[in-house]
């Protein structure tokens, strides 16, 4: 697990390899994260949008940014969390992610929250493609 913390907000990154959705021969490799958001401060925030820098095992960086996560803008409130699940396909076998979450406060100030640099690598815990979005 992967953890940063940002004014009051901590993001955990968990990410998983997906071996029967992966295929070696034609460089293609899929993982899929599990991330949990959780509000230690003691106001409410909104997550607004994303930005992504995915990286490959070759250092071809790629940046994807838009709005919400998995099509949602979740409201955490203190002491809440808020989990979701996605994915990454990449050309090599490892890879790192790293980014960024837009939130609002309750006081409707905008302030990015950091996401972990995560790795991500065939020995990762291997976990069922179902439920998974991919977000790119």
């Amino acid at each position: 697990m992967y953890l940063a913390e940002t004014e009051g907000i901590s993001v955990n990154v968990e990410p998983h390899f997906i071996a029967k959705e992966s295929n070696s021969g034609v460089d293609y490799f899929i993982y899929s994260y599990t991330i949990t958001i959780r509000n230690n401060s003691q106001s409410s925030c909104q997550l607004l949008s994303r930005h992504w820098v995915i990286r490959d095992g070759l250092g071809r960086e790629e940046h994807v940014v838009g709005e919400g996560v998995v099509g949602k803008q979740p409201i955490i409130r203190p002491g809440e969390s808020y989990t979701y699940r996605s994915g990454c396909p990449l050309a090599t076998a490892t890879g790192s992610m790293r980014g960024t979450y837009q939130m609002t406060g309750s006081n409707h100030r905008r302030f990015d929250i950091k996401i972990p640099l995560f790795f991500l690598r065939p020995d990762c815990p291997r976990y069922g493609a179902s439920n998974m979005t991919m977000q790119r």
